[in-house]
């Protein structure tokens, strides 16, 4: 015989549910409650067309037309461009510089070829740092770190310090959020000499409009992420239209992230931090679980923008270590090495001293059981 139930699930616990021709009501085997026809219609209805919204969201792309413009004539022949032989980093320069070191690696490199780029930037966040104000927060940093090779600060490799434009791209965007939840509160109660438990479930629907400007995706590979958060965040509200003089005696690293390969990260940062504020307008329940959310982009931009940076990579023992701060801020990290030698002296110093005083106690110690 044909089996002619059809297949639900419960929206109070997600068992399945099972309808049984002629009967007016569904009820679930595991919980207990009961749905009328209609409701059920109703609900998986809904439940449709939020997919079908969901899988328009996820289709639609940013608008990417307008990120960076074309480099005019006059402007390429201001510009020159290297690719290091030694790490394959691409940068571009000033007409005025003959011989500089890849910021990235440290190997001397010679400026040869015109530049030939692809898009220029839109914007630019002019550098509010010096290159002393550089060289000094990299003596701060090195200043007191016993176990530094001592020839690794040296006059000619801070000098050789750098500033440089990192590419990112600039995601705006006004959003429309969606979100079903499934909520739960719970009654004890007693009766008699027995204890009562109730559940109830709800289903909750959330909507909302935000706009995001300005979210940031980096557009260097040779650039590290980490490093790049960790001296962050820009003020981009300082950002002006991008003219090449501002290239004038610094290097730009030319970018190798395309807006279209940087997208999926701008979608991924909208829609966490969507949802997330959406989740927090969930409240009064004990539980509460986000069944599904997405976020629907109604209007976007994207522009290409250069951001400021001081930049050293010195070699120590073939590894290369970077400092980098923040051109804007002065915010900085860096990677030091350590001096095998000196950590060998200092830990055998420690145990020289530590031998007297550990004879001593041990001396005391005994003393008092005599």
């Amino acid at each position: 015989m044909a089996d002619t139930s059809v297949g639900f699930k419960c929206p109070s616990c997600s068992a399945p549910l099972e309808y049984k021709p002629g009967a007016e009501k569904v009820v679930c085997d595991y919980c207990g409650t009961e749905f009328s026809i209609a409701d059920l219609e109703s609900y998986y209805a809904k439940k449709e067309e939020q997919a079908a919204k969901a899988q328009e969201a996820r289709e639609k792309k940013w608008d990417t037309e307008d990120a960076g413009d074309e480099w005019n004539e006059d402007e390429r022949k201001m510009l020159r461009a290297f690719t290091c032989s030694s790490c394959g980093a691409e940068l571009v320069c000033d007409e005025n510089t003959i011989a500089t070191e890849c910021c990235y690696c440290g190997n001397p490199t010679m400026i040869s070829s015109r530049y030939d780029g692809e898009l220029k930037p839109d914007y630019v966040i002019p550098f509010q740092k010096t290159k002393e104000d550089a060289q000094k927060a990299y003596k701060e940093f090195t200043k007191g770190k016993l176990l530094l090779p001592s020839n690794f600060v040296s006059t000619s490799r801070i000098e050789a310090i750098q500033g440089m434009y990192v590419p990112f791209w600039l995601f705006d965007s006004e959003i429309t959020a969606n979100a079903s939840f499934k909520a739960k509160n719970v009654d004890t109660f007693v009766i008699g000499n027995n204890q009562i438990t109730e559940e109830h479930f709800y289903e909750c629907h959330r909507e909302g409009n935000m706009a995001f400007d300005r979210v940031p995706v980096d557009g260097s590979k040779k650039m590290d992420d980490a490093w790049m958060e960790s001296i962050g965040p820009y003020d981009y509200s300082t950002m002006v239209p991008f003219t090449t003089p501002y290239l004038a005696g610094y290097l730009a690293d030319k970018y190798d992230v395309t807006v279209e390969e940087a997208a999926p990260r701008a979608d991924e940062l909208v829609q966490n931090t969507a949802l997330s504020m959406i989740d927090q307008t969930v409240t009064g329940y004990m539980s509460v679980d986000r069944e599904e959310g997405f976020v629907t982009k109604n209007a976007n931009s994207v522009k290409y923008c250069l951001a400021p940076v001081w930049i050293l990579t010195t070699k120590y023992k073939n590894e290369p270590y970077t400092f980098i701060m923040n051109g804007q801020s002065g915010k900085f990290v860096g990677a030091l090495p350590i001096d095998s030698s000196k950590q060998l002296m200092y830990t055998a110093g420690a145990t020289l001293i530590a031998l007297p005083v550990f004879y001593f106690l041990c001396k005391a110690v005994v003393g008092a059981f005599m």
